[in-house]
């Protein structure tokens, strides 16, 4: 328990302390946000704003994770490693997108086929490993089955061991594109998607506890309940860095923001929850933990179906915190009742986690 409060505090004093300083390193090369004339003009004067902070959400996450291994004398689990992967590497890509509206001065970076060939590598890659790493019990750190609260027999094996393999890679990458994607679409006002991805974290600290007391490797005689998960304990390690690293950024983020985490932040979180999702067994549970970047989601898929169908708007504008700002909502009050969204969805989440472990009793 020590090293998950470590890493969580490790990586909240390294995001909060050091945000300030990464805001002046880009002050003075003028990496600021291109604003998209289409959007709310009230968002204009946000223009020149520095971008790119998700930088600090993931070097925060490294090094709470880092020093909590250190001050336990463990090593990292392959698992931990695979999920730093997958953050790492989803937050190149979003690195890659921001310094290209940045150097074309526009708010349109790389092109979609690119930025899904970025995240299609690192997902296939994060994938292929997660089907690998056997322990001494034969657990892996993913595995066939898809998931609701726990494994299913549902089962991409059932067309045989390689076309299971091909089946899951293809699953795992949907799920990963479609997060990072999600939380890339509600990173539209300030301190919208780093509060809210902080409250669907502190959901996987508390599932990936649960899992590591009850984990069937660990228990001397089996328990019908139990967690057939690999490396739950690193796994809360890192998902309590990235709750510590996404609050110390928070500070600076909240309106008005100073920084904002741009694309290399939302995607690598998107992906950790991606992960977090597959290695936990979660994926389907994962849909209410969330439960905010789904309705936004769909919120846009609804207008943009509509509006092809009918040519009439669902909503003023979309994504849909964006609607409620047409409507005159202020920010700060949008931002504050969609965090409250996210708790309720998360909360159910966990209620109905905590439901299937009695139950399975």
């Amino acid at each position: 328990m020590i090293s998950v409060l470590v890493a969580g505090l490790v990586a909240m004093v390294v995001s909060l302390c050091g945000t300030p300083l990464f805001i002046r390193f880009l002050q003075r090369r003028s990496y600021g946000q291109f604003i998209r004339e289409d959007g709310p003009t009230t968002h204009l004067v946000k223009r020149g704003t520095p971008t790119m902070g998700g930088i600090m959400i993931i070097a925060a996450t490294l090094a709470g994770y880092a020093v909590a291994n250190l001050v336990s004398e463990r090593r990292p689990a392959p698992s931990g490693l695979l999920l730093l992967f997958l953050i790492v590497g989803l937050g190149v890509v979003g690195f890659l997108d921001d310094f290209a509206k940045i150097r074309h001065e526009r708010s349109l970076g790389l092109s979609p086929l690119a930025k899904m060939a970025g995240q299609g590598f690192v997902g296939i890659v994060f994938a292929l490993g997660a089907l690998r790493f056997r322990n001494r019990i034969g657990q892996t750190p993913a595995t066939l089955s898809i998931s609701v609260v726990r494994d299913t027999p549902l089962t991409f094996a059932f067309a045989g061991a390689a076309v299971g393999f091909v089946l899951f890679v293809i699953w795992a990458n949907f799920l990963i594109t479609a997060w990072s994607n999600a939380v890339n679409l509600t990173d539209g006002l300030d301190g919208l998607a780093a509060g809210a991805s902080a409250i669907a974290f502190s959901s996987y600290v508390l599932i990936s506890i649960w899992q590591s007391y009850q984990s069937c490797s660990s228990l001397v005689r089996l328990d019908p309940g139990c967690y057939n998960v690999r490396d739950p304990r690193d796994l809360t390690m890192i998902a309590a860095a990235l709750v510590g690293a996404c609050l110390g950024f928070l500070w600076h983020n909240t309106s008005p923001a100073r920084i904002f985490m741009g694309d290399t932040g939302s995607l690598a979180l998107g992906g950790a929850f991606a992960g977090l999702s597959i290695l936990t067994q979660t994926e389907v549970l994962a849909v209410l933990l969330g439960g905010l970047f789904v309705i936004i989601v769909f919120s846009d898929v609804i207008q943009v179906g509509y509006f092809k169908l009918t040519h009439k708007r669902v909503f003023k504008m979309a994504p849909l915190h964006h609607h409620f700002e047409l409507k005159g909502w202020k920010e700060v009050t949008i931002v504050v009742r969609f965090w409250l969204i996210q708790i309720l969805c998360v909360t159910v989440g966990i209620a109905l986690f905590y439901a299937e472990w009695l139950a399975a009793q």
